[in-house]
């Protein structure tokens, strides 16, 4: 079972820093995300997702390779590729895996201008190793999925003053 966490922030970058320190301790084995968005409100108001993996691009690659390989069976790899890119292109611009875009976007419409928030789908983590290397951001817990100690001990690494 995963966990979601949503964590705000006043300024519209340390989102995307968090992001990346969560990365990186993916790849060191620490936390499994299933899913990871930055979500941001410009100073007009209008919140726009910023997704880790482009569906869209993920879903060209991966039709194309599939219709190449169709198309080889039947004598033409690169019609078959082509249609097979189009076709992949365009489900993976109407799929959506983990979060939910609408939920993201209506939590996000309760921001203030320039502000972020960072929605994390996590699968497994060492909590002890990640909560230290989120401590040198400060931010504010807006929801979660966990526990309420949980939720307290991540509030307390990042609400700090």
């Amino acid at each position: 079972m995963s966990d979601l966490v949503v964590i705000g922030f006043d300024d519209d970058t340390t989102a995307f820093e968090m992001r990346a320190a969560l990365a990186k301790m993916q790849k060191e084995y620490l936390i499994k995300m299933e899913d990871v968005v930055v979500a941001t409100k410009d100073e007009k108001g209008k919140v726009k997702l910023h997704q880790a993996v482009n569906l869209t691009a993920t879903g060209a690659v991966g039709g194309g390779f599939w219709g190449m390989l169709i198309g080889m069976i039947f004598l033409n790899p690169l019609l078959g590729m082509a249609v097979g890119a189009g076709a992949g292109a365009l489900s993976g611009k109407f799929s959506d895996i983990g979060i939910d875009d609408k939920f993201m976007k209506e939590l996000g419409e309760t921001f203030k201008p320039n502000t972020s928030a960072l929605f994390v789908l996590v699968r497994k983590a060492t909590p002890d190793k990640v909560l230290e290397g989120l401590s040198q951001f400060k931010g504010k817990v807006l929801k979660t999925s966990l526990t309420a100690d949980e939720e307290d001990t991540l509030r307390a690494v990042l609400e700090k003053e």
